[in-house]
């Protein structure tokens, strides 16, 4: 099912034909005197910027009043923002309400698990189920859309800003109400869903539909079901309001592609982004990189999910940060280089568009410490060099890869939204589960055996892939579990891992022992788990190290191959690491464990080798260098990422050097080609391979 719509990217007000990088960031001018306005316009010219983001905080600026508006200040910004050749992706403002709505409509603000308002003085205090707010909210993108539809800096519209991020979950009245009719719709009627909630356990049974609560503040551990489908049902919640604004923006500007800013980073996990990816016309992003080992590779990783997400598409950054954020406890800047290492990382993933928060950084208020591509000390700083010489990079060096599109890889980790979900709530057998971290372990375990993979959603078509890893599957529906055993008897090499299988779409145990369905594919039965306390870990007969969990397991199928073993402890001589082949040439690995990464990354070589993969990097360069491939017409385009602080000597690679990369301490302009600075990252134009896995024009793969 492709994604929703025929608008595939931004609309370009001035040579719309010409394929491009966009380049700008969020622009709040309201926040500034109009005799800023002016001297915004000459360094956004001066810094490359070709798009901004505008008036996602807007509300209370556009509409003082019920009945009151004031456009005046916006119409003369989209017209001197076009005049400047500066595209718009222009808010619906709908992001937090202004102080007069919640005043006379308390009933709009959110409610906390334990019954607490939650009160306007931050952002996003409203509720994704208020009818009340649902009517502001589609009143103004409707005068937004009927207004500014036509003028020709529209580039894109941008529905609210973040959703859920502060709002997600609401357990209000409205909420419940809400959650009664998606429950409805679910299961059709009560039986059902007493079924699939199990609750004859404690006396649970409902009679009556008004008897259903959201899972607030109970006594004991709320009903597992009923907490992972309140989690399904506030993802739903907020894509549905995305969806009444983006009908509202596309009634009244029919051809203006439509979008909102995910949060694709870190482990943000809440919003299925998987189901959203079909209601935008283009996927965006932000991403604010983890400070510290390990952040670069998130990154990676996050721009890849972003990347699956986008099915192959172009994809928006719409926010990340020049240098220090303002949220964690300690805010250190981004390392010399580091600008624009993180900038092309996830252009190398797909990006064709590189977005910051913000464009000048504010004076006042709770993000003035925020970092910007204008930063306090004006454009005569370091900061604003680097941001400028990035532009230069995007427009003239990396001109021709805009438009390109990721070239697939042979392998795919898979990443399961409501297995993460499930594995996150309590009445488990550990609070250690971490899909996330799981599956970024795997993804770096890839970067440092230097072979290329793609992160996809579950519902992706990963058939194609000749490995797929998909750790810590845990919610296991029939339908998926089939496509398992088809990939696999289709001569696809599987790899899963601990706490796998073992529910179904209801979070019911999949009866005949663990990993359910999963048991024959793999050979094995779990009998007993076993996970570790925090802080313990257990030794592999091959010297391995695990932590987190471990299996009492009993290979079933002759031809199980027992990999690894447990060499202490009351699972000494039981096995660990699992492969089993089947006819057709296709196998199912199983690792028990979470390994560390020194051994996950000897393992994944094994798999790899057995499923034919190889590294497209030189031996001395695998693990220290990150290799992503966009392709084109008649090119490859190889980004070449310093994975450490050190500079990396690449030689002398196939291909034509674009550019090394941009920024202080860089090979942009005049700097060895043959060198990855510290945190440096490099482009080569490579003639696009003969025969594999190359894509034909548009995006290379369809959800299933």
């Amino acid at each position: 099912m492709p994604l929703a719509g025929s608008r595939d990217w931004l609309r370009w007000p001035h040579d719309p034909d010409r394929p491009r990088f966009a380049y700008g960031a969020d622009y709040n001018p309201e926040q500034w005197p109009r005799e800023v306005w002016e001297e915004d316009l000459r360094l956004m010219r001066r810094a490359g910027v070709n798009i901004v983001t505008l008036g996602v905080f807007s509300w209370s600026r556009l509409q003082p009043g019920p009945d009151t508006w004031d456009f005046g200040w916006l119409d003369e910004l989209m017209d001197r923002l076009y005049g400047n050749g500066i595209a718009v992706d222009l808010a619906t403002a709908t992001a937090s309400p202004p102080a007069w709505l919640t005043t006379a409509h308390p009933e709009v603000l959110p409610v906390t698990r334990t019954g607490e308002t939650v009160w306007p003085g931050a952002r996003q205090h409203w509720r994704p189920t208020s009818p009340v707010f649902r009517r502001y909210a589609l009143e103004l993108a409707g005068a937004l859309a009927g207004r500014y539809g036509g003028h020709p800096a529209l580039a894109a519209w941008h529905v609210s800003n973040e959703l859920g991020c502060h709002n997600f979950y609401d357990y209000s009245d409205d909420a419940a109400a809400a959650f009664r009719a998606w429950l409805r719709d679910r299961y059709g009627g009560l039986d059902g869903l007493n079924h699939a909630w199990g609750t004859d356990f404690w006396s649970q049974r409902y009679t009556g539909w008004d008897q259903i609560l959201p899972p607030r503040l109970a006594a004991s551990h709320a009903n597992p079901t009923q907490q992972l489908d309140f989690t399904r049902f506030s993802s739903d919640a907020l894509r549905d309001h995305l969806r009444a604004e983006r009908e509202v923006l596309r009634r009244a500007a029919p051809g203006i592609p439509v979008t909102t800013n995910f949060m694709v980073m870190g482990d943000l996990a809440g919003m299925n982004y998987a189901d959203w990816a079909h209601e935008v016309d283009f996927v965006s992003n932000d991403h604010y990189v983890q400070p510290g080992p390990g952040g670069a590779d998130e990154l990676s990783f996050s721009a890849n999910l972003t990347g699956g997400l986008a099915r192959g598409r172009p994809w928006y950054l719409m926010e990340h940060s020049t240098g220090a954020v303002n949220w964690r406890r300690v805010n250190p800047p981004k390392a010399p280089g580091q600008l624009a290492r993180d900038s092309l990382l996830h252009v190398a993933h797909g990006a064709d568009a590189v977005c910051f928060f913000q464009w000048r950084q504010s004076a006042a208020g709770a993000e003035k410490y925020h970092s910007a591509m204008l930063p306090h000390a004006g454009p005569d700083s370091p900061v604003f060099r680097d941001v400028t010489e990035l532009g230069r990079v995007l427009a003239e060096d990396l001109a021709e890869v805009a438009g390109t599109w990721r070239l697939p890889a042979r392998a795919a980790l898979v990443f399961d939204w409501e297995s993460s979900w499930a594995v996150r709530r309590d009445s488990l057998p550990s609070s250690l589960l971490d899909a996330h971290r799981e599956a970024l372990d795997w993804y770096t375990a890839f970067l440092d055996a230097g072979v290329r993979v793609d992160v996809l959603p579950t519902d992706a078509a990963w058939e194609g892939y000749d490995l797929v890893v998909a750790p810590l599957l845990h919610v296991l529906p029939g339908p998926t579990a089939e496509r398992l055993h088809g990939y696999v008897a289709g001569g696809g090499h599987l790899v899963t891992t601990y706490f796998s299988g073992i529910v179904d779409e209801n979070d019911h145990i999949h009866p005949g022992g663990h990993p359910g369905p999963l048991r024959d594919l793999l050979g094995l039965r779990v009998d007993e788990f076993a996970p570790l306390p925090e802080g313990t870990c257990v030794v592999l007969d091959d010297g391995g190290i695990g932590t987190v969990w471990s299996d009492r397991i009993t290979v079933t199928a002759p031809g199980t191959e027992v990999w690894a073993r447990y060499a202490d402890g009351d699972l000494a001589g039981g096995a660990a690491v699992t492969r089993r082949s089947v006819p057709g040439g296709g196998s199912a690995c199983y690792v028990s464990t979470r390994l560390d990464g020194g051994h996950r990354t000897a393992l994944l070589e094994r798999l790899l080798a057995g499923a034919g993969i190889g590294g497209e990097l030189p031996e001395e360069l695998r693990g220290r260098v990150e290799l992503a491939v966009r392709a084109g017409e008649g090119a490859e385009y190889h980004f070449l990422a310093s994975r450490t602080d050190e500079p990396v000597k690449i030689g002398h690679l196939p291909g034509v050097p674009l550019t090394g990369t941009a920024g202080r301490g860089s090979a942009g302009r005049g700097g060895d080609a043959g060198v990855l600075p510290p945190r440096g990252i490099a482009v080569r134009r490579v003639p696009p391979r003969e025969a594999g896995r190359r894509p034909a024009a548009g995006p290379p793969r369809a959800s299933s």
